[in-house]
């Protein structure tokens, strides 16, 4: 049985700890690092992005999850990416992770490392390591709330959550996370940045196998602008501390029950970056079932998750399905014109690639609120896949356009 926490955070698990400091890197008056320890070593595993240009934290975690090993923290400062920032960010990139390491009197190679904010600016170092040093006097299980929101950027709140998880054995694992992202969010690996926690005990293998199956369903499955960021992470980390066997096999009755609580943490965190979109005023939720296959669902409804012209009109509440099926139309996917049958909110508004007399005032009523849901059957198969996304309203252009001033 799964359980949400009331107010759960990255350190509800057992064993983890967290901290806070305002360095000054962007933000006046507000904490803008975040440290998050764990009380032994961790298993751990990460997916980074798949932009060609990567930060230089992304850059040097890469290389640490290459050494195999265990981790003991993860820093994360807000207000500056590191990213093409050269041979001094790669330098600044160690210098955090040093930082950690000499004040906390951990091992060498144990502290992971995450940027998020302004790219091309170099990252004021100084600064950081002064920040470390404080937040390193100041860890505690009860900060993972205030963790969350010093992480934060175009957010407009924090992201966190944590479950319960019983299994069959009779013991409980806890699993908790802290995400950030608004803006500059799709996939394919994670979305922005992420941090994920366990008091449960996975060999690293089998974590990063769980890991990435929960990916597909979660953060690989939320799209805000189509752009992927330089810096996005998600890593995930088990330090053993709750007192339960091992899970080694995923298929098994503990393995199923572990799956099901990750994936319940992911989505949740997947789905409040989306809820806090740029200027977003609804979240929607778009299914496309009938594909020739998973693939190409899942192909179908991301052209229409990311498509400027849907994401507008759902803006607007206006019931404009031409949109969404020329989305499907140049998605990749198989399709059969003729075929398609399109609902929005569950009002069927095209049938056999053919418009059906629908009540447009009643459709707009049905897209004119926070929660809106878009369907697609393509009638070719049994492929079903649903992702999530936001609207573009004007605060959307507002917001980025002046994102450096």
């Amino acid at each position: 049985m799964i359980t949400f926490l009331a107010d759960g955070h990255v350190t509800s698990p057992r064993g983890w700890q967290a901290a806070v400091a305002a360095c000054g890197i962007k933000y006046a008056h507000r904490d803008d690092l975040a440290l998050v320890v764990s009380d032994v070593p961790a298993t751990a595993a990460a997916v980074f992005t798949t932009n060609a240009v990567k930060a230089a934290p992304v850059r040097y975690d890469m290389a640490l999850m290459a050494q195999g090993g265990e981790l003991r923290a993860v820093v994360i400062n807000a207000g500056n990416a590191n990213a093409c920032t050269g041979t001094d960010g790669d330098a600044a990139a160690v210098a955090m992770a040093r930082a950690v390491e000499t004040a906390l009197g951990l091992p060498m190679n144990s502290t992971f490392v995450m940027s998020t904010g302004t790219i091309g600016v170099p990252m004021p170092v100084e600064k950081i390591v002064r920040g470390i040093n404080e937040a390193a006097r100041r860890l505690s299980p009860d900060h993972g709330t205030v963790a969350a929101r010093a992480i934060m950027t175009t957010d407009t709140r924090p992201k966190h959550c944590a479950v319960t998880v019983a299994l069959p054995d009779g013991h409980t694992i806890t699993i908790g996370g802290m995400a950030k992202g608004a803006g500059m969010i799709h996939p394919n690996m994670a979305t922005m940045l992420a941090v994920v926690t366990t008091d449960a005990t996975v060999p690293r293998a089998v974590l990063d196998t769980a890991m990435r199956r929960v990916l597909e369903v979660s953060f690989n499955s939320i799209t805000i602008d189509g752009d992927t960021s330089t810096n996005d992470t998600l890593l995930v980390m088990a330090n053993g501390m709750s007192g339960a066997p091992p899970i080694t096999d995923l298929t098994s009755p503990a393995g199923t029950a572990f799956l099901a609580g990750l994936t319940a943490v992911c989505q949740y965190l997947a789905h409040a970056i989306v809820r806090d979109g740029e200027g977003a005023t609804r979240f929607v939720t778009i299914t496309v079932r009938g594909a020739r296959s998973h693939v190409e669902a899942k192909q179908a409804a991301m052209a229409i998750a990311r498509s400027p012209l849907v994401k507008t009109a759902l803006f607007g509440a206006d019931p404009n399905w031409g949109r969404v099926l020329c989305a499907i139309g140049y998605s990749g996917a198989t399709v059969d014109p003729n075929r398609v049958v399109l609902s929005f909110g569950g009002m069927r508004v095209l049938e056999n690639g053919l418009p059906l007399p629908f009540d447009e005032q009643a459709a707009h009523t049905l897209l004119d609120v926070p929660e809106v849901t878009i369907e697609a059957d393509l009638k070719l198969g049994e492929g079903e896949a649903t992702v999530w996304t936001c609207d573009f309203s004007y605060d959307y252009v507002r917001i980025n356009a002046e994102y450096r001033t």
